[in-house]
């Protein structure tokens, strides 16, 4: 793997010397960030299968693949800073790497083993294909907002690395300092920031072989956000309800009316008072200026009730969500609903020590029957209706064993607030503000299908 220039005076017994230097598979760690829901579980378990399968047939040595819902019994593992030290602990007498993919990540392992030959091992490294702000971003609490470029973070699609040495210093940090915020929110964006600490740790170095999409030298490519799963679940499966209140009624609910409403089987939109013109219902709980959990557990109360048709699954959304029903009815048939399934972007409340993860509102919250009867039946209620109610509904669903699981297509922000280089890979199934944004336009751009050509 050295090139032919680096050997031209070396002996035979330098070059073996050399090559006996170089890391073999059996020195590598590939962590796929998997999930415990039923669908997710199987997907990693079927990409650690080829991934093993693909080692013995390159015949140089066999990786470690770990499924990382499987690491411990702690489902905040998934934010990976508190899964760090167990996984050096457990993995770092014998690895140099640690690669850490998506479920539908692909990789190429003899590509991959060239581009870690590439950097010394003994060394601090942070690998991965890069990805900037391309302007101020909430997420990223506006951190580089005067040149967004300057930092970088690792595009997850398409995998990144540490070396041990890197791995090891961060292990041990983790044990004797906490992290400036409770919140998880955008994962690879604040790891990134936790290696530099600073200025102090790397930045990520850019590897053109880390991919998103295949080319002929990329050691990782990524197949799909939105996976074909059969067709779409029928649109009456899926209950839509929107949160709103009286001062809104004639600015964000006519948006609602305009863009994806008409995509909804069964839609309703709940407010502070009744207006038979749209129509809103009232559900007995007063508007709150944030929170809204007493409102939000009156609809969960609702849906289950016979005053509104039975469907499968639940979603909730504000009044300045944008969503793709479409996508989202194709990402549904992937699940069981049958299974209490809590799905939509994942953020993360006190993870590094045994917090709560918890579905972000804005983004849209995605629940099965079963999980809103479990939830309902648990006990579980809001503290007050200001509450905020996806913190409420994710802390009952940890201490009910439910996991939170993360779709990227979920958004709780504007367009403008991710890397450009991210969302448009993806197919979008929602976006949350009107703030700055002509909301139109922004469903048009990101959410909007064509029709099938059979029905133009």
């Amino acid at each position: 793997f050295l090139p032919d220039s680096c050997c031209d005076c070396c002996s035979v017994s330098e070059k073996s010397f050399f090559f006996i230097l170089l890391p073999g598979l059996q020195e590598v760690v590939v962590v796929i960030q998997s999930q415990r829901n039923s669908y997710h579980a199987r997907r990693s378990e079927q990409r650690k299968e080829e991934i093993l399968q693909q080692a013995a047939e390159e015949g140089k040595g066999r990786p470690v693949v770990v499924l990382l819902h499987e690491l411990t019994e702690y489902e905040g593992d998934w934010s990976i800073l508190p899964a760090l030290p167990h996984l050096f602990a457990t993995y770092g007498q014998l690895a140099s790497w640690f690669i850490f993919v998506e479920e539908e990540t692909r990789l190429r392992l003899a590509a991959l083993l060239r581009v870690l030959h590439r950097y010394p091992e003994h060394e601090e490294w942070f690998l991965g294909r890069g990805l900037h702000d391309d302007g101020a971003s909430i997420i990223h609490h506006y951190a580089f907002s005067e040149d967004p470029s300057s930092f970088t973070y690792p595009d997850p699609s398409a995998g990144w690395a540490v070396s041990k040495p890197l791995l090891k210093r961060l292990a041990v940090r983790l044990q004797h300092e906490s992290l400036k915020s409770d919140f998880t929110i955008d994962l690879h964006h604040e790891i990134a920031l936790y290696v530099w600490e600073e200025g102090n740790g790397p930045k990520l170095t850019a590897v053109p072989e880390f991919c998103s999409q295949m080319r002929d030298n990329c050691a990782t490519s990524f197949t799909t956000f939105l996976p074909d799963c059969g067709e779409p679940v029928p649109k009456t499966d899926v209950f839509v309800a929107v949160k709103t209140c009286h001062k809104f009624h004639h600015d964000r609910v006519p948006v609602v009316r305009a863009t994806w409403e008409k995509d909804a089987g069964f839609l309703e939109f709940y407010s502070d008072v009744s207006d038979s013109s749209i129509p809103t219902i009232s559900l007995g709980v007063p508007n709150t200026e944030r929170g809204h959990c007493g409102k939000t557990f009156a609809i969960m109360r609702r849906f289950l009730s016979g005053a509104v048709p039975r469907a499968d699954w639940l979603l909730i959304v504000d009044d300045d969500t944008l969503v793709s029903l479409s996508r989202l009815r194709m990402l549904l048939r992937c699940y069981d609903s049958r299974e209490a399934v809590s799905l939509g972007e994942r953020y993360g409340y006190g993870l590094l020590h045994k917090g709560y993860s918890y579905t972000t509102g804005g983004g849209g919250m995605v629940l099965s029957r079963v999980a809103v009867s479990r939830l309902m039946s648990s006990g579980c209620s809001c503290h007050s209706d200001d509450a905020p109610d996806d913190m409420v509904i994710g802390r009952c669903f940890t201490s009910l064993g439910v996991p939170i699981t993360h779709s990227p297509l979920f958004h709780q922000a504007r367009p403008d607030d991710y890397s450009g280089k991210l969302i448009s890979s993806q197919q979008a199934i929602s976006f949350h503000k009107h703030w700055n944004v002509d909301p139109l336009a922004v469903y048009k751009h990101w959410l909007k299908d064509d029709l099938p050509r059979d029905e133009l």
